[in-house]
């Protein structure tokens, strides 16, 4: 049926390891994934306890369809309450780690607790052991792996991690697997480390039922069938879109200053094919998660004369490379355009378990402290930290995954830093959470969409893409971000990758796949709308009951104050005051935000 029908559930406090039965009632309800793990941490937790307390829970949960021959069948979602946001966490990764938990023959593991020392733990399908992680602790990612994997000689065995900057409790610290992999966003990898918990190792050889197995192989089939634009996926990855929006106008740059960068050239998909003047080529191949058919990862290598590695043998080999998120926020968000710099720093956050976007967007933030004075070389130690300034973007990455010197401001994430040094309106995020790299001016739906976000601002929570690059115009943009919105938390809960869907699949694709793996029809729009309503609405609850409010629907005074510079949106702000009273209504909230009892109780959430 998909549903593996278990959960594991790990107390660190007290060292027990309990299989329990999955609830099916809300599976059906919520159906896996992100749904499925937003309400059990709904349930289980109090919303306003400290996020990087030993009250705060950690949920790895997989959708019915992780771990199945479906077309990226190899997503988990890390659910938690985030210590970047205040708000839900929920935290979405791809690679190999989600497929072999899920083979494993779980569908959720419940982290609950705190360990008194650093712990690790073992997973080989029900022989689950918590062990002690001193060996590792310390120790980045890809050493931990290393270490690890030497430790048990079983090529197959997955590795989800935490570096330094989890053990730091850097804000916004991500859960790393496959070496550059990661659950990035709203500092889920500093819960885990709150916890004592290093890693989560895992061998699963159980295999994954589905409901109906030919009538799966069929659909499997005819859906693939369906994907289009896989080779330029593939050839070109996410970073296709450095041009797309730099020359619409949408590129974020220096910190949301302006929104064209006239370096995207040179961190562009042609950049990374194209040798340099040592003949040095940045893209080595593409690389694809579990059971993909699309391979949109890079895998790249630094040239080993430039100076981020020159006398670094361990960093010239390759790794995971530029996507467009890493390239936007370790490259344009600063005013940089050296790509073996921005592969460096991606490196950098992968070696030491950071998410980019923060990392870039909180970098970008301390440049503009330093390039009003508001901070200064003694402030940073030494570091002249300029837009542009490519080796001291390097430098202070480095800083940050370690928690050392100034890297433990920049640590903290824009807000708390840009609060720190007194200009609170200098941070480009919403909930606390930077922003990805489109910018609310020119992409109105997307400033909506930051602004509404349920964990803080984020690219991957609607999809107003193709109307915002069509117009500038709000009409109708309420309405789109409310639908994807929904459409999205149910993708996101099947345990697919959303990339499917822009290249060639519609929703009815996830939804008859779905419907062939699991128990029940799931071939109905309405259901689909109704789950991915029902997912969005239990998020909201739990920020309602953390202590966010209307108040935190909203976008930096820059987007809302200060027009856009150049391109097609000069001269605009984003209109957020006119589209989010709309948006609240059509989602059937009150004008705070606040969903009515009508609302809830067709949703069996009264």
């Amino acid at each position: 049926m998909s549903w593996q029908g278990r959960i594991l559930r790990v107390n660190l406090s007290d060292g027990t390891c309990k299989i329990e039965p999955l609830n099916l009632e809300w599976a059906q309800a919520y159906l896996g994934s992100r749904g499925l793990g937003s309400k059990y941490l709904f349930e289980e937790m109090d919303p306003e306890a400290d996020a990087l307390s030993a009250d705060n829970k950690l949920i790895f949960a997989t959708g019915p369809l992780t771990g199945t021959m479906a077309s990226t069948g190899g997503r988990y979602t890390v659910i938690t309450k985030g210590p970047l946001t205040g708000a839900i966490a929920c935290s979405n990764s791809g690679g190999k780690w989600g497929g072999e938990f899920k083979n494993a023959g779980f569908d959720l593991l419940i982290v609950e607790g705190k360990a008194d020392s650093p712990v690790y733990l073992h997973i080989e399908n029900d022989q689950v052991e918590i062990c002690d992680a001193s060996g590792v602790w310390g120790k980045t990612v890809w050493e931990t792996e290393d270490i690890l994997a030497e430790k048990y000689q079983d090529p197959q065995m997955r590795f989800a991690s935490i570096g330094q900057a989890g053990e730091t409790l850097c804000r916004y610290a991500c859960v790393v697997n496959d070496k550059h992999r990661a659950a990035g966003r709203s500092g889920v990898g500093a819960v885990m480390g709150s916890k004592n918990l290093k890693t989560i190792a895992v061998r699963g050889t159980v295999g994954v039922k589905n409901a109906d197995p030919k009538k799966f192989f069929r659909i499997v089939n005819e859906v693939n069938a369906r994907l289009t634009g896989r080779d330029e996926m593939a050839r070109d990855g996410t970073l296709a879109m450095m041009d797309v929006t730099n020359t619409f106008g949408s590129l974020p740059t220096r910190n949301n200053r302006s929104v064209r960068f006239e370096g995207a050239s040179k961190l562009n998909p042609e950049a990374m094919h194209t040798p340099n003047e040592n003949g040095h080529v940045n893209l080595v191949t593409n690389g694809a998660c579990y059971a993909c058919t699309i391979g949109c990862g890079r895998i790249s290598k630094i040239d080993p004369t430039h100076y981020t590695v020159k006398d670094r043998p361990e960093y010239q080999g390759a790794s995971g490379g530029l996507e467009y998120e890493t390239a936007y926020a370790l490259g344009a968000a600063c005013g940089v355009d050296d790509m073996d710099a921005a592969t460096f720093a991606g490196f950098i956050c992968n070696e030491y378990g950071m998410d980019p976007i923060s990392l870039g967007g909180s970098i970008a933030a301390a440049m503009e402290l330093f390039d009003i004075g508001a901070i200064d070389e003694k402030v940073t130690g030494g570091i002249r930290l300029e837009f542009g300034n490519a080796a001291a973007m390097c430098e202070i990455a480095e800083l940050v995954g370690k928690g050392e010197g100034f890297g433990a401001d920049v640590a903290l994430g824009s807000k708390r830093l840009c609060e720190k040094y007194g200009h609170p309106d200098l941070s480009m995020t919403v909930k606390g959470q930077e922003f990805a790299a489109y910018d609310g001016r020119a992409m109105q739906g997307m400033g909506l969409a930051y602004a509404t976000s349920n964990r803080g601002a984020c690219h991957l929570r609607a999809d107003p893409y193709a109307h915002d690059f069509d117009t500038t115009e709000i009409a109708g943009k309420a309405k789109i971000v409310r639908d994807t919105q929904r459409e999205v938390a149910f993708m996101d809960s099947s345990g697919l990758c959303l990339f499917p869907g822009g290249c060639g699949w519609s929703l009815a694709d996830y939804r008859t796949l779905v419907d062939a793996a699991c128990e029940g029809d799931w071939t109905s729009e309405e259901r689909m709308i109704e789950v991915g309503e029902r997912i969005w609405n239990i998020e909201k609850l739990f920020n309602l009951k953390a202590g966010l409010t209307r108040a935190d629907d909203t976008l930096p005074k820059r987007i809302l104050e200060e027009p856009a510079d150049v391109g097609t949106a000069k001269g605009l702000v984003c209109k957020l005051d006119e589209m989010l009273p709309e948006y609240y209504e059509l989602c059937g909230w009150d004008g705070d935000g606040v969903p009515k009892k009508d609302t809830l109780s067709r949703l069996g959430l009264a």
